[in-house]
């Protein structure tokens, strides 16, 4: 498509744009045949992140910021070479991070446009790049490894020495020199040196900076470039003087896209990973955040990612890689366990901003005592160049040694993808075995978790979450897709068990299994660690905003036809029959609720109905409750409710002054507090504004109490009793509050709708409880974790916002309260207090 376009002359110093825009050039070079025998190289620099194509190809990814900017066209000029062709740049008008207004996490800048600054046909000499590589990692040496160590005085003399014998205007003297090097780096190591295991990395967020159509032209451009150099750098499985390339690469969301638009380039993968150099781990569809996908939407994440690789690879993954999510929940051994994996690796708590973690390789051990052998590459982080520095800091920084020799070294540029350049391997190619420094061998997962496992004897135990004492705004960021994700688990979890039901009962049925991995593969990709988070950009946000909108409309179908088939004789109008309403409960245990249905004259009526665990009830004739809900009115404005089971009493702001549990007497609010109280807090974080809150918010408590609406009675009692106020948030926002309380029900609701105009602002409500314990309960994945309601230690109050799924609860011997949520996750327990950040 782009090739038949009509092209016009470019000049360097051009600018092309718009942000988001496409350009591309048509580049016809011709080589002067003077330059028989050399390399040759076409080197392209701009502000964009550029592809190289040949002949209908992807051959090279160009991106100034990774290091990338020059396309090798022959490594020794024969005649028989073409000295003419013509190659074709794709320009995309982003950079590697994007395209952000005045720094990098700032919205996109809309009319940012890139300049070309280069274009050149050049002749690269090999001999002066070995040379300067040689020096570089000398003069490293020299300056790093300290005066106590004689080596770093050799490779400063050694330096020294090269700079003597070395003409720059007599290329004959370069050997001599390269010598000088050779003899240092050829001295050996002994054999209780640490081994460092070298894996090339390319971390690419699947959505971030950028749109997701983005990041597969980012996949592409850092993939082709990977295979471009494993063709030239042949990989090897044990420390030698040669070095392999193995990129590690763990989202199959992302395979399936290159699958999809680069088939080339993706056969071309394939063969890689038989060979043993593409090595797929992680086995999850996309590397998804760590702690707000439910347990199922994890086990789905496995389960796509898993069943991806093993049809597209013949093999699924003995190793979860997760290196840059917010946090780890304490279910997730457990569910490696049962994913067949029992190797995790990350380095994201190396932020922690409180806390040093105390290890870098252990064993994590879950809720259920499942245990996984954990390492985090000493250096913290994946994106490693093969420095000196970065090896040296890989060694001193490790917290386990004396219990194992080995750790992992991640190297290549990543986050907006890159991956590993050619310098990055000839530096580490000079460190394989040199005295002075650790072991550096390029090896894989499973070489790196095996001999770990062989050292693991004494290594610790860490039990329970691996907290990240940062970005604790992700829990709440973006409320519309914190929202989405949980409404779309359970239209999914509906759909399935309405289907399920379906298949077993009418053999006609189609189970739509090709439909729900479809939108499934929605709700998952969503779940990525910086949309699902809302530390992303707006045009992310809109698509996820819309793949959750076909999310709701599919299920909806789905589990109409579902339930057509199921309950098809129930559903036929019979002759002379009352009217009923049919009610499906896809909970396993009973259920009896108060319900809204249709009536005759379409109007909303309320019925009682006791439905069965995962089965339905037809509701006919109204079910009058034992005991009605009142609702009075005091004399002060303050409203009460009762049914039975608790009373409550409201003042007209809408605080909670009482909640009681009739049968025992045992208030809830302790005097003189108000539950149900909204608070606002100045957020102002350090740097990262969508992804943080600091702990110094919570001096900047204000309690919301201007009033727009007193409260007042919307249903006077019967089935359901309900109140009604509103109250002005901040400057420009307001707050609308419906509280509920139907028969029979042993839990009061809240309906909150929140027009929110503020800036820099966190709104949260509060419940204040009479009860006293030291830990609160907080339901994660398949299960729940205790989290202290103290500050006693720097580990206590580095939680001060922590996040939990649909409950947190505070119970002491006999009593407790429960604070439940249909689409929160941010939340706090200290002391007496629950909290629930909206």
């Amino acid at each position: 498509e782009a090739v038949v376009q009509e092209f016009r002359p470019a000049q360097v110093g051009e600018s092309f744009g718009p942000t988001w825009e496409t350009c591309w050039f048509k580049v016809e070079l011709s080589i002067p045949l003077a330059w028989a025998g050399r390399e040759v190289h076409f080197v392209w620099e701009s502000d964009g992140e550029g592809m190289v194509w040949r002949d209908a190809q992807p051959v090279q990814g160009l991106t100034k910021e990774g290091e990338k900017t020059s396309y090798i066209l022959t490594r020794s000029l024969k005649e028989s070479e073409p000295h003419s062709l013509t190659l074709y740049v794709e320009l995309a008008c982003n950079g590697l991070f994007g395209a952000g207004k005045g720094s990098m996490i700032a919205p996109p800048d809309p009319d940012r446009r890139v300049t070309l600054s280069k274009a050149e046909l050049v002749v690269f000499n090999r001999d002066v790049y070995e040379l300067l590589v040689d020096l570089e990692i000398l003069l490293d040496m020299a300056q790093l490894l300290g005066e106590e160590n004689q080596r770093s005085f050799q490779a400063l003399y050694t330096a020294n020495q090269m700079v003597n014998v070395c003409d720059v205007t007599d290329p004959s003297t370069f050997p001599a020199a390269r010598d000088l090097a050779a003899a240092i780096f050829s001295q050996r190591n002994g054999e209780s040196q640490h081994t460092i295991h070298a894996m090339g990395h390319c971390h690419i967020d699947s959505a971030w900076l950028w749109p997701y159509e983005e990041t597969i032209r980012k996949c592409a451009r850092s993939w082709v470039t990977v295979v471009h150099l494993m063709e030239h750098n042949p990989e090897l499985t044990f420390a030698c003087s040669q070095l392999g390339l193995i990129p590690v690469l763990w989202q199959a969301q992302q395979f399936e896209w290159v699958r999809s638009w680069y088939p080339g380039l993706y056969a071309r993968i394939q063969d890689f990973v038989a060979k043993g150099q593409f090595i797929p781990v992680g086995g999850t569809w996309v590397e998804m955040d760590g702690n707000l996908p439910s347990g199922e939407s994890m086990v789905r994440q496995f389960l796509q990612g898993q069943r991806f690789f093993q049809e597209q690879f013949g093999r699924i993954c003995s190793e979860f890689w997760l290196p840059d999510t917010f946090g780890y929940s304490a279910q997730l051994p457990q569910l490696m366990h049962g994913c067949g994996i029992r190797r995790f690796l990350t380095q994201k708590l190396s932020w922690n901003l409180v806390n040093s973690f105390p290890h870098h390789t252990f064993f994590w051990e879950g809720i259920d005592g499942s245990q996984v052998l954990t390492h985090f590459p000493p250096g913290d982080s994946y994106g490693m160049h093969g420095r000196v520095e970065e090896m040296l800091k890989t060694v001193k920084n490790n917290k386990d040694k004396g219990h194992v020799n080995h750790s992992a070294f991640l190297f290549g540029f990543g986050d907006g993808g890159g991956g590993p350049t050619q310098k990055m391997l000839d530096r580490m190619k000079r460190m394989s075995n040199t005295d002075g420094l650790p072991r550096v061998q390029v090896s894989t997962p499973d070489q790196l978790f095996s001999v770990l496992e062989k050292e693991s004897s004494q290594l610790c135990t860490w039990v329970g979450e691996l907290f990240l004492e940062l970005h604790n705004g992700t829990y709440t960021t973006q409320a519309q897709i914190k929202k989405g994700n949980r409404e779309c688990e359970r239209i999914l979890h509906d759909v399935e068990v309405l289907s399920t039901l379906a298949v077993a009962q009418d053999s006609v049925f189609q189970y739509p299994a090709s439909q729900l991995q479809r939108l499934w593969r929605l709700l998952l990709l969503n779940q990525f660690h910086d949309v699902l988070p809302g530390s992303c950009i707006q045009l992310v946000v809109e698509d996820a905003l819309q793949y959750y909108t076909e999310i709701r409309r599919a299920g909806a179908q789905l589990q109409e036809e579902a339930v057509q088939s199921l309950c098809r004789d129930l559903l036929q109008p019979k002759a002379r029959s009352t009217q009923s309403t049919l009610v499906l409960n896809t909970l396993p245990w009973e259920r009896t609720e108060v319900i809204s249905k249709p009536g005759p004259d379409g109007a909303e009526t309320l019925a009682l109905v006791t439905v069965p665990s995962m089965g339905y009830a037809l509701v006919q004739e109204p079910f009058v409750p034992p005991q009605p809900v009142a609702v009075r009115k005091q004399e002060d404005g303050s409203i009460t409710m009762e049914n039975g089971v608790i009373a409550v009493c409201l003042d007209m702001m809408g605080h909670l002054t009482s909640l009681r549990l009739l049968d025992c007497g045992r208030e809830s609010v302790p005097d003189g507090c108000y539950a149900n109280q909204f608070a606002l807090f100045d957020d102002v974080p350090l740097y990262w504004d969508a992804w943080d809150v600091m702990d110094y918010h919570l001096e900047t408590r204000k309690p919301v109490t201007t009033l727009l609406k007193p409260l007042e009675i919307t249903l006077a009692g019967g089935l359901r009793g309900s109140v009604k106020f509103s109250l002005q948030v901040g400057k420009s926002s307001t707050l609308t509050q419906e509280i509920i309380l139907d028969a029979t029900c042993p839990y009061l609701r809240f309906l909150t709708q929140v027009e929110w105009k503020e800036a820099h602002k966190f709104l949260k409500v509060e419940f204040p409880v009479q009860v006293r314990s030291t830990n609160a309960t907080y339901e994660i994945q398949f299960g729940h974790l205790q989290r202290p309601t103290h500050w006693n230690t720097s580990w206590d109050w580095a939680r001060f916002e922590v996040w939990a799924h649909k409950w947190l609860d505070l119970s002491e011997h006999g009593f407790g309260v429960a604070l439940l949520n249909d689409c929160k996750y941010g939340a706090s327990a200290h002391r007496n207090i629950l909290s629930l950040s909206l």
